[in-house]
């Protein structure tokens, strides 16, 4: 019961949520006819499937990509409960009808011709742009999302790993069908580009840095994030592996111009200072996005 999101209906966080499902799904579907399904790409789930026997038996898309997400959204409420709500439905439901819409208005022609590279870099654009909104609306994709919680549940493989895998398989099948190489390497840069913007959407893009600092200078390093770059942090106590000796081990964030000018200043008081700097992508809390703020997105 915990996976369903229940919403207020009619509230703003209800039309907000449905809005993003809207506008991803036209979103995705803009993908699969504009750039996808015309250069015979695979991009793995339902619509890998799809979109392989649209060019066998010159079916429509959506429609049978809603075939597949039907059946399998039922099956597996049964297998493993209550976990796919109304706004999976809708997402899988708007997918298909825009997609097939589009391809009635549109047609069947790229909107690039000859070059299936370019395609597969902006379908994969499209496709990651449309799924984040969706997923951020808190709904999931269906499809062989859900194929892969099954086999989970029964043989307890990591999730990633087997949709990896199961749209990999798909991904031969436009191989084993089309005998054509191209394709599944075409399919492999939509798959790998889609994930990408994905983690984009749903962490958004950020400059700031996290910092680990240990110096002996850590008095003065303190002072000078906390007045000059008016950023604050956490000392954590360690104990050095070498000599056992304790160490107070600074952890803060920072902007990237703040890190050069930091680094500088941590240079010239203490040139045996150790740093760790990592890219923060999402920063939730006290001096930034609030975890609160994250959740009504």
């Amino acid at each position: 019961m915990a996976f369903l999101v229940k919403e207020k209906i009619f509230s703003k966080k209800w039309f907000i949520s449905y809005l993003l499902i809207l506008i991803g799904s036209f979103i995705m579907a803009t993908s699969f006819v504009l750039f996808i399904t015309p250069y015979k790409i695979v991009p793995g789930g339902v619509y890998g499937i799809s979109i392989v026997l649209h060019w066998l038996f010159d079916t429509p898309v959506g429609l049978v990509a809603l075939a597949f997400d039907i059946p399998l959204t039922i099956l597996g409420i049964r297998i493993l409960g209550p976990r796919f709500g109304v706004k999976t439905v809708v997402g899988f439901t708007f997918t298909a009808t825009f997609t097939d819409l589009l391809t009635y208005l549109w047609g069947t022609e790229p909107l690039v011709h000859d070059d299936a590279l370019l395609a597969s870099i902006f379908g994969g654009l499209l496709l990651g742009l449309g799924l984040g909104l969706i997923f951020k609306s808190k709904a999931t994709s269906g499809g062989s999302d859900i194929v892969a919680m099954i086999i989970g549940k029964y043989t307890r493989w990591p999730l990633g790993q087997l949709m990896i895998l199961i749209d990999s398989g798909i991904v031969l099948i436009g191989l084993v069908v089309f005998q054509d190489w191209k394709i599944p390497l075409y399919s492999w840069v939509v798959i790998f580009i889609t994930g990408k913007v994905i983690d984009l959407v749903l962490e958004g893009i950020s400059y700031d840095k996290t910092l680990f600092i240990i110096s002996d200078r850590h008095e003065e390093i303190r002072n000078k994030i906390i007045n000059d770059l008016n950023r604050g942090g956490t000392f954590i106590r360690g104990e050095g592996m070498y000599n056992g000796k304790e160490k107070k081990i600074i952890f803060t964030v920072v902007s990237r111009r703040e890190v050069a000018m930091l680094q500088e200043y941590i240079h010239d008081i203490d040139p045996k200072a150790f740093l760790t700097v990592m890219d923060a992508n999402e920063i939730l809390g006290e001096g930034f996005k609030s975890l609160k703020d994250k959740l009504e997105d």
